[in-house]
Order: structure tokens, then sequence, then C-alpha cells
């Protein structure tokens, strides 16, 4: 089975994600369109030496393309506020949307988490960068046992936040929190996103700090490397930076926070995870992680969707 698709968006991450789509030659996924707004974008130049049909007249110039009738999933890759207007549209001609902007108007993916749970549904969003580096992280430890809190800091070179990622800082650390909760498992989340200016640019890097229920610390180990060889599968730059840290924590430590975090007199764990983001280096550089596991997470995600059989026509 193979689903024609339309990218809209021809910066950065629709570049990227219309040659990991072109790559994978057995399909699922055929690569139909790439839309923009920019006649002179790269991307748009990009698509059409590669053979890939164009638009420069956004959402509306595919809508009235030939071809818009066959396409079965449409990726947005361009601002949390176009794809409010979009998503309406694409929903009402009957097109999945898999969301790549921190909109949020559909349910958070993380394809190592909780991809299983999307049969069917329109609209699905990629949640964020770190989001999609540390959730899995989170979940893991949620699956032995209660976690009270989770902190994620997201470490991306400057260079590789263009105007969109710039655009949508606020959006960024509010959808990356309400997703580690939701599909993470923790009682309470909390994102932060470093831009980092430094030369030569250093590679994505994101930390992960958890307040967890558990002192069976191997249990936790292994939960997290089986973990992170899932998301490898799809995102072969992604590592554990170092060996993963534990340290006891008692509920007298935490002071006022011990009730609302659910701790009574046990002691808890706190773990600390730090990864390292590498990107494949398809068309962005490979110190462009945090846009690589985007792009190969929302190719993950439509490729399990079109097996799903479940919410697009082929």
């Amino acid at each position: 089975m193979s689903v024609k698709v339309a990218i809209i968006g021809s910066g950065n991450i629709g570049t990227d994600l219309m040659i990991k789509i072109l790559r994978r030659k057995d399909g699922p996924l055929v690569m139909a369109v790439m839309v923009g707004v920019d006649p002179q974008s790269d991307g748009l130049a990009r698509a059409r030496n590669l053979g890939v049909a164009v638009t420069s007249d956004g959402l509306e110039g595919l809508r009235r393309m030939d071809v818009y009738q066959e396409i079965g999933l449409v990726f947005d890759a361009t601002s949390a506020g176009a794809h409010k207007a979009h998503a309406a549209i694409l929903k009402a001609d009957g097109k999945c949307a898999i969301d790549l902007t921190p909109a949020a108007l559909g349910p958070y993916v993380v394809p190592s988490v909780n991809m299983a749970d999307m049969k069917g549904v329109p609209n699905v969003n990629m949640v964020t960068c770190g989001g999609q580096a540390t959730i899995p992280i989170v979940a893991a430890l949620s699956r032995v046992a209660a976690v009270s809190y989770a902190e994620i800091v997201a470490s991306i070179a400057s260079r590789s936040a263009g105007p969109g990622t710039r655009a949508n800082i606020d959006e960024f650390t509010e959808t990356t929190s309400r997703a580690i909760e939701s599909v993470g498992g923790a009682r309470r989340g909390k994102a932060i996103i470093i831009l980092n200016p430094a030369e030569p640019p250093l590679v994505m890097r994101d930390t992960v700090y958890c307040l967890v229920h558990s002192t069976d610390h191997d249990a936790l180990r292994r939960s997290i490397h089986a973990m992170v060889a899932e998301v490898q599968s799809y995102v072969p730059g992604y590592r554990l930076k170092q060996d993963i840290q534990f340290e006891p924590i008692k509920a007298e430590e935490l002071g006022s926070l011990a009730a609302s975090l659910g701790f009574s007199n046990e002691v808890a764990t706190k773990v600390t995870v730090f990864l390292e983001v590498e990107g494949a280096a398809h068309y962005l550089p490979a110190y462009a992680g945090n846009l690589d596991i985007m792009t190969a997470a929302a190719l993950r995600a439509a490729q399990q969707l079109v097996m799903t059989r479940e919410g697009i026509a082929a």
C-alpha cells in the first residue's frame, strides 16, 4: 500500500523531510508535492530538480492542483499560527495531517511511545524537537514507576534555529511541558530550550531530570536503554552521552514541594539522563539534530499511520 503525500513548508524541516521520503524507495510514502510561499526558496528549487511537483501559492495552490485529489496525507512544516488555518481546511477536504509545528491541535505523537493509539486520527502533532528527544526517556521511567516531576533542557545550535523556531519559543515550552505529562506520564512537566551560539556549532544536547518513586536502579536503567534502542531505529544519531545518574531523594529534601509531587516518607530517586542527537545530514548539517529528529519522527509516524490503513485512503 502506498500513499501520495504533500509537504507544506519549503524551509529546512520541509526540505529535509522531502529528501528523507525520496530516499525511501520502498515506500509506503510517495512524495507528490512540495508547497511553499516563496518562489525563490531553496526547498522549492530542490524539489523541482528532484522531479517533485511544486507550488508557491501555499495550501490554496495545492488545492488547485489536479493531484490534490490523490493525496492522502499532508505534512505541515510551517508555523503554529499557519497550521491552525491549514488544519480546518485539510480536515474538511478529508486529508490526514501530520503537524510539525507547536500548534498542537491534534493529539501529541512520539512514535516510540504512543503511535499505537493514533489509528484513524485525522490530525496528529509531533510535539517539538525537545519533546521527541526527551519524552521517550520520561515514558521509559513511567513504565517502571511513578514519575512525580520531569524537567527537560534542550540545547540546540543557534544556526539550526530558523525563523519558525524563534517565533515559536513560547509554544515550544508550553507544548513540550504538556506532552511530558500527557505522553511521558509525568505528574508535572517543565521544558527549557537554549539556543547555543557556540562556533563551530554543537550538536543537539538534551538533559532529562526526573523524580521517580522507585529505588530499583537496574529496572530504571534497563527501561531507558530499551527506549534508546527503539528511538535509534528511526533516529540513528540518538544516543546516551554518558552513564545514567541516580541520586536518592527524601521527601524532606523537597520541602513544600513534597506533598504536591505526591511524596510522603519514602526514599525516591532523582534520575538524570544526558542525550545527544546528531543529524543524518540528508539536507541539514549533522549538528542540526533538533531538526533531524523532527523529520525522522514525522516520517516514522506517517509510515505507521499508512500501515494501519486507518483514516488514510490509498
